[in-house]
């Protein structure tokens, strides 16, 4: 007999909640009032999906993880008003989708950070000295903005397929360009 496995998240009834909220939402916006807050059920919900991702193997091993789960749930709440019940019956797939890619740009935007701080201390000027007590030499920084400085390698950066120009193919290579 098959075991029957059980889910941290029931989506039929994450959906059943979205669709009363989505309900509350609209009666409030034809109303004109302020939007309902989000119920504790869908909360909790976001809260669980952003932890379960954040146990996979590609998110587990990172200090920041906590931050990443926060970024998810804020993500959830920033675009909770967009997930349409009409279109589609899987708001666990939508938000799993959001917590994902929040956590993807958590990580970017971490790297950057990292890259930045490795460059701060590669600078000859950030050096650290061993300085006697007696010594009154001030070492201070002149000049060093760190904002200004900009990485050697796009290490941070997603990629980007390069922009080629586009060559002619077919007919356009026997085609002249019309004369001004």
């Amino acid at each position: 007999m098959k075991k029957k496995t059980i889910h941290y998240v029931d989506n039929k009834k994450l959906f059943e909640e979205m669709q009363k909220f989505k309900d509350k939402c609209k009666e409030a916006e034809g109303v004109g009032e302020r939007m309902p807050p989000v119920p504790h059920y869908i909360g909790e919900c976001f809260l669980k999906i952003a932890n379960g991702l954040s146990f996979r193997p590609n998110f587990i091993n990172y200090t920041y993880k906590d931050e990443m789960v926060s970024d998810g749930i804020e993500n959830c709440l920033q675009y909770i008003y967009n997930f349409n019940p009409d279109k589609s019956k899987n708001p666990f797939a939508y938000f799993t989708q959001i917590i994902y890619y929040a956590f993807v740009r958590r990580i970017q935007k971490e790297k950057k950070q990292t890259h930045i701080k490795h460059k701060i201390i590669e600078k000859e000027e950030y050096r650290t000295h061993d300085v006697l007590p007696i010594d009154t030499t001030n070492y201070s920084i002149h000049g060093f903005d760190a904002t200004v400085m900009l990485p050697d390698e796009p290490v941070y950066k997603t990629k980007e397929k390069e922009k080629e120009e586009k060559t002619p193919a077919g007919l356009e290579n026997f085609m002249e360009e019309p004369k001004k």
